[in-house]
């Protein structure tokens, strides 16, 4: 039961929370980081081991997680010393990596079963599970279908519905055996790259709590709801102290 945290961007888009600290240590609530809701997660879930991808402000986060003893977790660290996106940071570790495993962004606050997701891959022989989450938009104006240079179809302000990725997906360790060490490479790419090659990969829906905390206003919302969701969130006994 391994996973590999992502936590090695800047989090521009978070500024100014993330001038000082890396987004995986802003505070959610009076008494937690978002990076230690985690990892109470993981825990609680029967995961044993975590590497934490990390580069910008990384003495932070080292000096905040440890070894991981806090969370009964064995922890150990791979440094970007360049950005690497999201699959780049797996590359130089892939020897140390059980041969399914679960990787995430740091900045995720989800309700999801992280460890039934794993599951749920191991036995699918996919090369990659998605975890999605459904999305609705509505489109404020009347939308056109056109052909021709005539209209042959028309819709009053539509919903769309759609499924999008939650930042956390299992990997098989085969899937990114040929790739070369060093270079960015992103969640994006690894997708077209395996659709391209006819191995599609997985997904595993889940229409629960889940916000990736990308934004200002993400932030504030995660804080505005805590109270309310931290029954669902956190482990219940906690199991970490």
């Amino acid at each position: 039961m391994h996973v590999v945290i992502l936590a090695g961007g800047k989090g521009v888009r978070l500024r100014p929370y993330t001038s000082a600290l890396p987004k995986p240590l802003v505070p959610i609530g009076e008494e937690y980081a978002i990076l230690d809701i985690i990892l109470r997660q993981l825990t609680s879930q029967g995961f044993t081991d975590a590497t934490l991808a990390v580069g910008h402000l990384s003495p932070l986060i080292r000096a905040f997680v440890g070894d991981g003893s806090r969370w009964g977790l064995t922890v150990d660290y791979t440094e970007e010393v360049k950005p690497l996106s999201t699959i780049g940071p797996l590359f130089p570790i892939r020897d140390r990596l059980p041969d399914d495993f679960l990787v995430m962004n740091g900045d995720v606050l989800t309700t999801l079963n992280y460890a039934e997701l794993l599951t749920r891959h191991t036995g699918s022989g996919m090369p990659l599970t998605v975890a999605t989450s459904p999305r609705v938009v509505k489109i404020d104006f009347g939308v056109l279908e056109a052909q021709g240079g005539r209209i042959v179809g028309f819709k009053e302000k539509p919903l769309l519905s759609y499924l999008v990725s939650m930042g956390v997906y299992a990997l098989s360790r085969e899937t990114i055996a040929h790739y070369q060490d060093g270079l960015p490479f992103g969640f994006d790419e690894l997708v077209l790259d395996l659709l391209a090659k006819d191995t599609p990969p997985g997904i595993y829906e889940f229409d629960g709590y889940w916000l990736d905390i990308g934004r200002p206003d993400d932030y504030d919302e995660a804080n505005a709801r805590f109270d309310e969701i931290r029954p669902q969130l956190l482990p219940s006994p906690e199991r970490v102290r």
